[in-house]
């Protein structure tokens, strides 16, 4: 493991451990910060076999870190949203948008990382259009488990849901999470592809093996 590596891996626990103290209640806590524990468990089960870019666990550990901090307050009442609300008159906390943007961000540089290091889908159109419609599958996705576990659990749910009042929140969830999706294929394709290929002289068995680069 290299450095940037251990340093991304204490960044999350030194947040975890933070966000894990006193939050507004360990119940949503515990179904925020889920996700980013599935997520390091799956880095590291896979880790042996499939190794990203430090591109991808840069991107992983800020979506961690949002997730923890959401976690931590919930959305609805994270303090810089507050500021963002009252600097621009908006009507409410918009840091749950900043969640489902990443939440459609990061899942969209991980599976096309993987579809390019296993050559799962070759065509660059046909990669976008894919990993888009199977990012926007995830969030509809989330947005039945926020419903289920609403359905489960009543009111104590009412802070993971976090709509803050907004009949269309699903709806603003699902084209953040797109819009993030969008962003992150189009925009960082090509800061994507310098990681990918920032060892040359490796780059034909890791891009095909998944090995590390």
């Amino acid at each position: 493991m290299d450095n940037t590596k251990k340093a991304l891996l204490s960044v999350f626990c030194i947040v975890l451990l933070w966000s894990g103290i006193a939050p507004h209640d360990y119940f949503t806590w515990f179904l925020e910060v889920l996700p980013a524990l599935l997520a390091l468990l799956a880095l590291a089960v896979t880790w042996n076999r499939f190794r990203f870019s430090n591109f991808i666990y840069v991107v992983v550990c800020i979506h961690a870190v949002i997730l923890m901090i959401g976690g931590h307050y919930t959305y609805a009442e994270v303090p810089v949203g507050y500021w963002i609300k009252d600097l621009f008159d908006f009507e409410r906390n918009h840091f749950d948008r900043l969640g489902h943007f990443a939440q459609g961000f990061t899942p969209a540089l991980i599976m096309r990382e993987v579809a390019i290091k296993r050559e799962i889908i070759r065509g660059r159109g046909w990669r976008f259009f894919f990993i888009a419609s199977a990012v926007l599958g995830l969030s509809a996705f989330y947005e039945f488990f926020e419903w289920w576990t609403a359905l489960a659990t009543g009111e104590a749910a009412a802070a993971f849901l976090g709509t803050q009042g907004d009949v269309w929140d699903t709806q603003w969830d699902m084209f953040m999470c797109t819009l993030g999706a969008l962003t992150a294929l189009a925009l960082f394709r090509g800061l994507h592809d310098r990681y990918l290929n920032a060892r040359p002289e490796i780059a034909g068995s890791n891009v095909t093996r998944g090995r590390a680069v």
